[in-house]
């Protein structure tokens, strides 16, 4: 057993993970580790960061030389796969990607991204299972690479931002269409509630969509929203016939009353945030996300960030002002 094996297999942290996961005739089979040879294609498809090719087959042919380390990504990936098609993970199971011990090195820099590329040819089976357009299939899991880029410019090294996110595209929940994404989900009990007073035969725990509002896809016009919104009205009917889903939720930043105070009459934003009924009101400050998705960056210094567009100047002088962002969210009908 080389170091890598040995630093995982005396975790502590690990060992409970895994004692905790369900009995061995639970998990799928034939879920294995690619080869590195493999790798290249695939990686350009999934738009991966071209410096970031190299480094992640020489991590890939690492954990294959480590048994222990070979494991650990297929355990998690075998995790994954057991769950496609399911909305939401179950709640008293421990996460698909545990927490790794410290000192890890490019093994820890790259495991999450190891797992779900263990995972994808089973995604992708399921996709044609469900008659998902290649199109569709493409655009979506091209998500990983976008994923992998916004970690390289937050951090400047090579990781996967948000590694639990990719796991939605994974199952089979989320979906590109266009303009946003859309994900299997159910009502919340403060949305739900909100749907119901409306006189809408839904409440908590109905199947529903969440919207999410990707930042590399151009402005969000009014005709591009519309597009995505009839992309998913003939979408989820088509490959899910077994569940309706005919209310659809956002919780954004986007979604922000406070942006009414700032922008034009007739703005993108606002035009977005017309199409949704609010569920309750945010009380909480969350001033990094606006940041993050405009500038880049969770705590920049004010003074040194662009103010060229309406918006840019909206969120510095808000927040030089000693305001804060909240977020907001909504619910709409498909």
């Amino acid at each position: 057993m080389g170091a890598l094996g040995q630093l995982l297999r005396a975790d502590q942290g690990l060992t409970r993970w895994w004692d905790r996961q369900a009995p061995q005739d639970a998990w799928p089979t034939g879920v294995r580790l690619p080869e590195a040879g493999q790798l290249p294609g695939r990686l350009l498809d999934l738009t991966v960061p071209h410096e970031d090719i190299n480094p992640l087959l020489a991590a890939c042919a690492l954990t294959a030389g480590e048994p222990v380390a070979g494991r650990l990504v297929e355990r998690c990936a075998a995790r994954l796969v057991r769950e496609i098609g399911t909305v939401g993970r179950p709640a008293p199971e421990p996460p698909p990607l545990p927490p790794l011990p410290p000192g890890l090195a490019a093994f820890g820099r790259w495991f999450p991204v190891l797992v779900h590329l263990t995972a994808l040819p089973h995604t992708r089976a399921y996709h044609r299972q469900r008659g998902i357009p290649v199109e569709v299939s493409r655009h979506t899991l091209a998500d990983l690479g976008r994923t992998m880029a916004l970690h390289r410019r937050r951090h400047g090294t090579g990781g996967l931002l948000h590694p639990h996110w990719f796991a939605h595209h994974v199952r089979g929940e989320l979906y590109q269409l266009g303009r946003l994404q859309f994900e299997r989900t159910r009502l919340g009990g403060r949305c739900g509630q909100s749907v119901a007073a409306a006189g809408l035969p839904y409440g908590p725990g109905t199947p529903s969509l969440a919207i999410h509002i990707p930042d590399h896809l151009g402005p969000l016009t009014p005709a591009a929203c519309e597009d995505a919104l009839a992309r998913a009205r003939a979408f989820f009917p088509r490959h899910f016939p077994e569940q309706p889903l005919t209310v659809a939720t956002c919780h954004s930043w986007l979604l922000d009353p406070q942006l009414r105070g700032y922008l034009p009459a007739g703005a993108n934003l606002l035009r977005f945030q017309d199409r949704f009924h609010p569920c309750y009101e945010q009380t909480e400050p969350d001033d990094t996300a606006p940041l993050v998705y405009v500038f880049g960056t969770p705590d920049p210094p004010l003074d040194a960030l662009p103010a060229s567009t309406t918006l840019e100047r909206a969120l510095v002088d808000h927040l030089r002002a000693g305001g804060h962002w909240y977020g907001g969210n909504g619910w709409l009908e498909l």
